[in-house]
């Protein structure tokens, strides 16, 4: 299969990448033009695009022959800054315009590809308590929720012509990235523990079934539509807190309180991002036969920790 990623230099991105060429498959990366690359590895190519001024270097993609399947996992790090204003347009928009762009690209290629994955996050359904979340259930509110909801209406446009799986992903467990890799080091220290009251549920999964969700929903032609990339037993954040305690072999007991979360990142950023409680199974995937390569939590951060 050759296909055409974009958010390839990011911690899933890269995953993909490598295990994508590990299979067998060709890649080709959409890239900042602006940005130094070194030479692509063999297997890989590519090509130019700017989402911020809507643009894709439309004969060098034509040049590298036809797309199998798109994969599109760009949009900027919703937790790598406070929430200004300015920030949360620029969270949105990054998502919009470049799905937009993607949609309207591959729409115009001749052949079409099959299949576009494109990202999304569990964060659609909100702050749901112990409410258990399939791929039917509606939008939650707040602003996270917001983003994912005009995100996958960009997506959405592709679908009559190529079939289009939104993927609502969970807290990605690694320790490469994500919110696990900042939490480690304080587990390690003897410092760590839940996060404000440790009662909301955490819906998780580990990098590599990330990576073996996005192929199976690139292989399995059943699959459309929202997609709950999450492990099938979702745990609350003490329960977390706990397995990672346990995998390091430290105390996990020193809370962080929800008043000083909210003090340091924002109350909306903690309420959306730490303290939201999102209990998500994957419907879905479970129905179209996929195996989870780490489906209960303490086997799944014993592995990662042990990386």
């Amino acid at each position: 299969m050759h296909l055409l990623v974009t958010g390839s230099s990011g911690l899933i991105g890269t995953a993909l990448v490598d295990a994508a060429l590990g299979r067998g498959d060709t890649v080709t990366r959409l890239v900042r033009g602006t940005a130094p690359h070194r030479p692509p590895p063999t297997g890989v190519t590519e090509v130019a695009w700017d989402p911020d001024a809507g643009t894709v270097d439309t004969e060098a993609l034509g040049a590298v022959g036809g797309i199998d399947g798109v994969v599109h996992l760009a949009g900027a790090g919703v937790g790598d800054k406070r929430w200004s204003s300015a920030r949360k347009a620029q969270i949105t928009g990054s998502r919009t315009r470049s799905t937009d762009l993607i949609v309207r690209t591959i729409a115009a290629l001749d052949p079409r590809p099959q299949v576009l994955v494109s990202a999304s996050a569990i964060g659609y359904y909100g702050d749901r308590g112990d409410e258990v979340l399939t791929e039917t259930s509606p939008a939650g509110d707040g602003f996270l929720a917001g983003v994912c909801v005009a995100w996958e209406r960009s997506a959405a446009a592709a679908e009559a012509g190529i079939r289009t799986v939104l993927l609502r992903t969970g807290i990605v467990l690694s320790p490469a990235g994500g919110a696990l890799a900042k939490q480690l080091p304080l587990f390690r220290l003897g410092v760590g523990g839940k996060l404000g009251s440790g009662r909301q549920y955490r819906s998780w999964i580990t990098l590599d079934d990330e990576v073996a969700v996005i192929l199976h929903c690139l292989d399995d032609a059943s699959l459309s539509g929202p997609v709950n990339a999450t492990a099938p037993h979702p745990a609350t954040d003490a329960e977390l807190a706990k397995a990672i305690g346990t995998a390091v072999h430290r105390p996990s007991f020193v809370a962080a309180p929800a008043a000083a979360l909210k003090l340091a990142l924002g109350p909306e950023m903690a309420g959306d991002m730490v303290l939201a409680s999102q209990r998500v199974v994957p419907e879905q995937l479970e129905r179209s036969g996929f195996t989870f390569l780490h489906p209960d939590l303490d086997g799944a951060v014993r592995s990662v920790v042990g990386r």
